[in-house]
């Protein structure tokens, strides 16, 4: 059986493998083809694209846009899809914008309650990438505020936090319908992480397939086999895809592989073929 993975970072965004690194990576786990799916940009395609073509590896243009919505974080993947289109580009300038102010905002409040942070000092850890709240995490625990970067996000960072700053209120909505405009594929990543019921999790669902989503990730590292079933239960009533990924972000979550998750995660070549079969439809 042929296997892959569509949802990956690097470097780019809160991985810790650099794009080329992936895919060397992605050959040494069999994967015939993956996705790099990092937050809310594409910088790191064209140096993986590269690679993959030197080494014979199927790759699937991506990325994980951050949107809300009931005044969640909610996560949409775009796969598939022209990430040179202008228009895409507009609109991603527009989210890059809204991430940088959050982080100065989020550095600004940690900082007049004492915390020793700026911006100079999380360029000086992380460079100028495009720093999500995980590089934020990793920064509290280097300095000593919390034992592990996981615990920033109880104490520090998460969304009911004293320093959490919510993004500008980009619709997952209007994301789903760019990646359509873009011949992309739209997939709701991670539903289990919104911490909605399922009357909820059916409601969101049915008014992201009016926009045009055309999958679910029920293959997950963390899903649980009844939070699977759920969602594939779920995506045959919507008439949705299933789609999978491991959310492989390297040494940042290291108890997740490429490709494999928590050591059983297995996803088919053929959700990819049926994902862009639902496309063309």
């Amino acid at each position: 059986m042929k296997l892959i993975d569509l949802h990956v970072h690097s470097t780019c965004s809160d991985g810790t493998f650099p794009p080329a690194q992936l895919v060397d990576y992605a050959v040494q786990k069999n994967l015939a083809a993956f996705a790099l799916t990092d937050h809310d940009t594409v910088e790191g395609l064209p140096d993986a694209f590269a690679a993959a073509r030197m080494a014979g590896i199927e790759l699937v243009s991506g990325i994980e846009f951050s949107t809300v919505y009931q005044g969640r974080d909610l996560h949409i993947l775009g796969l598939d899809f022209d990430y040179e289109n202008p228009l895409f580009q507009d609109t991603l300038s527009f989210l890059q914008r809204d991430r940088e102010e959050r982080n100065q905002k989020m550095i600004d409040k940690m900082s007049a309650d004492g915390i020793d942070i700026s911006r100079e000092q999380m360029a000086e850890l992380f460079g100028e990438q495009l720093w999500t709240r995980a590089h934020f995490a990793r920064y509290l625990a280097a300095k000593g505020y919390v034992k592990h970067m996981w615990d920033a996000f109880q104490s520090h960072i998460g969304d009911q936090c004293k320093y959490y700053v919510p993004r500008q209120k980009v619709s997952p909505f209007e994301i789903v319908k760019l990646i359509r405009e873009l011949n992309g594929i739209p997939v709701l990543a991670h539903p289990f992480q919104y911490h909605l019921n399922e009357e909820e999790l059916a409601a969101l669902i049915k008014s992201l397939k009016r926009a045009g989503l055309l999958g679910i990730e029920a293959i997950y590292s963390t899903h649980t086999g009844s939070q699977e079933n759920i969602l594939r239960k779920l995506a045959r009533s919507f008439g949705l895809c299933i789609s999978g990924g491991s959310d492989f972000h390297g040494a940042n979550k290291p108890a997740i592989d490429l490709g494999r998750g928590k050591g059983n995660l297995r996803i088919p070549y053929e959700l990819l073929e049926q994902l862009r079969s639902a496309r063309e439809a």
